[in-house]
């Protein structure tokens, strides 16, 4: 199969540059913090600047592929992203390049699918080949990129796209279950319109309240107050280079916030298999991430071990894992409150933060009927991310027999 430069496919154009006064309502604009985990960008996500520095060659097209040019995360450099579904102007920031194909030579979709191959990533990727901490148009524009003819392009393009739009698919569904979610523990227990006695909100329905102090504002009459240790247990992880497998030990892969980004990689590090089983995480565990970046989620990702940096919460008493899940996710934006206080990022989280953390805590009763309500949602968003981590599997293992000839599309 014949090889093409990439320079001779398109054409190459770097991002703007920018400082934070243009951080305003305008245009919407692609940053490399937009590219985790994703192959399609999440335009309800993006940052915005003033619209009046932005030119119309700085705007993306349907069909362009972007770049990360530049980044303090040199593992980041090379990462891609396929322009797709542009409704509004889309500019892309500075530490990016994107590639505009000509769709005369190139089919744009296999064009994106062979820059990720092996073959092509090794030319520009950093984790690939350890010189390149920044990439330059002419770094990419001499990437060989294998040209089949544009029917097979669009055949081999048509089964790994399909898969993508599935996983961005459930990806933008899991969003929405999260925000209904959400929706019904702030219903629930912000606002205090659970169901009363006789299926009314409790609260718009009159339902006595009392001042509380420790919380200041009013609760509901009977509720008591504790910390997010009243509701669970937070276990953290293991320094997991001290517990690397041995001979004839399987290993784990190693869960850090990466891993809580990415998913398992191929760079993903391994630990023993015999480390404790307080330590060992499966789908469905919840995990807080308590330094540098703050974040709560559910695990879905197979079985692992917990590096440091990170807790799993196991819930305790009668919290079910849907509540104490959405009570700590609505909880964390106090500590971020409490690093701009101080005006600074927030290091880490310590079990004084734990033990000072005052929340409200619901009944028995309460937290039955909203667990009725949250667990099949949570279970929905489980399904789907499993899903999604078995389509992922097929296209990453896909991509290269497509790319190399070993499998073949008629």
């Amino acid at each position: 199969m014949r090889t093409m430069k990439l320079s001779s496919l398109g054409t190459l154009r770097n991002g703007m540059n920018y400082d934070k006064s243009s951080a305003k309502r305008g245009c919407k604009i692609i940053g490399v913090a937009d590219f985790a985990g994703h192959v399609f960008p999440d335009y309800s996500t993006l940052s915005e600047i003033d619209a009046s520095i932005v030119s119309k060659d700085d705007l993306l097209k349907d069909g362009d592929i972007l770049f990360v040019r530049s980044n303090g995360n040199k593992n980041l450099v090379g990462r891609t992203m396929y322009i797709y579904g542009i409704t509004e102007p889309i500019c892309y920031s500075g530490f990016c390049i994107a590639f505009r194909p000509d769709v005369t030579l190139v089919c744009p979709e296999y064009l994106f699918y062979a820059l990720r191959a092996p073959f092509c990533k090794k030319q520009y990727s950093y984790s690939q080949q350890t010189n390149i901490t920044n990439l330059s148009q002419g770094v990419l524009g001499a990437v060989e990129v294998p040209i089949p003819g544009l029917d097979t392009q669009r055949k081999l393009a048509k089964i790994l796209f399909a898969l993508d739009q599935k996983i961005a698919l459930n990806t933008h569904i899991c969003s929405e279950l999260e925000s209904m979610a959400k929706t019904l523990y702030d219903y629930w227990f912000v606002q205090f319109d659970f169901p009363d006695e006789n299926g009314r909100p409790y609260r718009a329905s009159g339902g006595e309240m009392v001042w509380n102090p420790q919380l200041k504002r009013e609760i509901p009459k009977g509720w008591e107050v504790g910390n997010l240790y009243s509701i669970a247990d937070f276990v953290n992880g293991l320094a997991c280079q001290k517990y690397r497998p041995k001979d004839g030990d399987p290993g784990l892969p190693v869960i850090k916030i990466k891993e809580m980004h990415d998913g398992i990689t191929a760079d993903t590090e391994k630990v023993s298999a015999n480390i404790p089983e307080k330590n060992k995480v499966i789908d469905g565990d919840v995990l807080f991430s308590w330094s540098a970046t703050l974040e709560v989620m559910y695990w879905f990702g197979g079985n692992g071990g917990l590096n440091q940096h990170i807790f799993k919460v196991n819930p305790k008493s009668y919290f079910s894992k849907e509540y104490v899940f959405e009570q700590l996710s609505a909880y964390v934006i106090n500590f971020v409150k409490m690093a701009e206080a101080r005006k600074t990022t927030m290091g880490h989280i310590t079990t004084d933060h734990l033990e000072q953390s005052r929340i409200v805590l619901p009944p028995e009763a309460i937290i039955g009927k909203i667990t009725l309500l949250l667990h099949p949602i949570h279970t929905k968003i489980g399904q789907l991310n499993q899903e999604n981590r078995e389509l992922i599997k097929l296209r990453d293992w896909l991509l290269p027999m497509l790319m190399n000839g070993q499998a073949r599309v008629k």
